[in-house]
């Protein structure tokens, strides 16, 4: 869910933090008995943003709902350390769906005392208390801003533009107090440059030496440095900024481009990993299935032992024909024997008696 809402999802616990804060100052909570009965200390500034003692959480977050639920004009009991905890928060959410707020989250996430949800009951319930004690949201006033002075670090070899600038004006009102007549100056400069051209064969040969002329010249550069101060109200630093910081968010924003693109690519990846190891699996048990069937259509074992045992029959069958053959013979012989016999005894009864004498 958080990929989904944005990159800055994760932090909104403690915007909802933040503005519960000020909506519990507003309507009194730290002077009232809510937290002094229960002897809580007042809350801190994340407080339910962050796990840190989720009994203790739990307990602040019943108390502070019901509070608030009785300041938005719902008379709500007071929770105590022992109920029903599943039987507490269903009461709590049933209060704030009264109220016409949408609850969109499992009963269970309030369990712990802290994360969004547990924020967002109580942000929705003191914005209730507020609209029930007629407290309405107005325009922000903001203060006219004065312009601070830069504190410029000035060395004393430097001067600043404003320095240069109130000498040239001190140079100007000395001269107007110390006003020359034209004429004077005129008979001044004359007499000067009469002077000078005395003085030219003297100055083309100068008598300064070079090292201390340089040493001067050192001395002296660094007093005609002239600092410029930037006047935080010019438009062209302001454009200046504005192209900074366009060139930023352009900067961020493909990159932003890159990762969601990333992750709607890898999500895609994901997904058909998932679907190509379903397909690989029926693949592979429909692939078993037909070994199996292969491997039993092409098994001579079951012929072998057939053709044995067809061997062995044929084997039982000969012996069987031999005993019945002997069986046979004997029952032939025992049949011609008691044959033989009753002819003899046939003839025997046959004979008369006088013949029988005569032998």
């Amino acid at each position: 869910m958080a990929a989904e809402r944005g990159p800055g999802a994760a932090y909104q616990a403690f915007v909802l933090m933040e503005e519960l804060r000020d909506k519990l100052k507003l309507l009194g909570c730290e002077e009232e008995e809510a937290l002094r009965r229960h002897n809580m200390r007042p809350l801190s500034r994340h407080y339910f943003a962050l796990p840190t003692n989720p009994g203790e959480q739990f307990f602040m977050f019943c108390t502070l709902a019901a509070w608030l639920i009785t300041k938005g004009g719902h008379p709500f009991e007071q929770p105590q350390e022992y109920d029903d905890p599943n039987a507490v928060i269903s009461n709590i959410l049933s209060e704030l769906r009264s109220f016409g707020r949408p609850v969109d989250f499992p009963p269970s996430k309030l369990k712990a005392g802290y994360g969004e949800q547990a924020c967002y009951v109580l942000d929705c319930l003191a914005d209730e208390a507020l609209k029930y004690s007629g407290f309405s949201w107005k325009r922000p006033v903001y203060p006219t801003e004065e312009l601070e002075e830069e504190e410029i670090t000035e060395d004393d070899a430097e001067l600043t533009l404003n320095k240069l600038e109130e000498d040239v004006v001190e140079e100007e009102s000395d001269n107007e107090e110390n006003f020359i007549d034209l004429n004077v100056l005129k008979a001044q400069t004359y007499r000067s440059d009469m002077n000078d051209s005395t003085k030219q064969e003297e100055i083309l040969q100068s008598t300064t030496d070079a090292a201390e002329w340089n040493l001067e010249v050192e001395r002296v550069l660094p007093q005609l440095k002239v600092t410029v101060r930037t006047d935080n109200k010019d438009w062209r630093i302001h454009v200046d900024q504005m192209h900074q910081h366009k060139d930023g968010i352009e900067s961020s924003l493909k990159e932003t481009r890159a990762k969601e693109k990333y992750q709607e690519g890898s999500g895609g990846v994901t997904e058909r990993s998932r679907v190509l190891s379903e397909i690989t699996e029926v693949l592979e048990r429909v692939k078993q299935e037909t070994e199996e069937k292969g491997s039993s259509m092409t098994d001579g074992a079951p012929l072998v032992k057939i053709k044995q045992a067809l061997t062995k029959l044929k084997q039982e069958t000969i012996q069987m024909d031999i005993q019945i053959g002997v069986m046979e013979h004997t029952l032939l012989q025992s049949k011609l024997k008691e044959k033989s016999n009753m002819t003899r005894d046939m003839h025997a009864t046959m004979i008369p008696e006088p013949t029988v004498g005569a032998y």
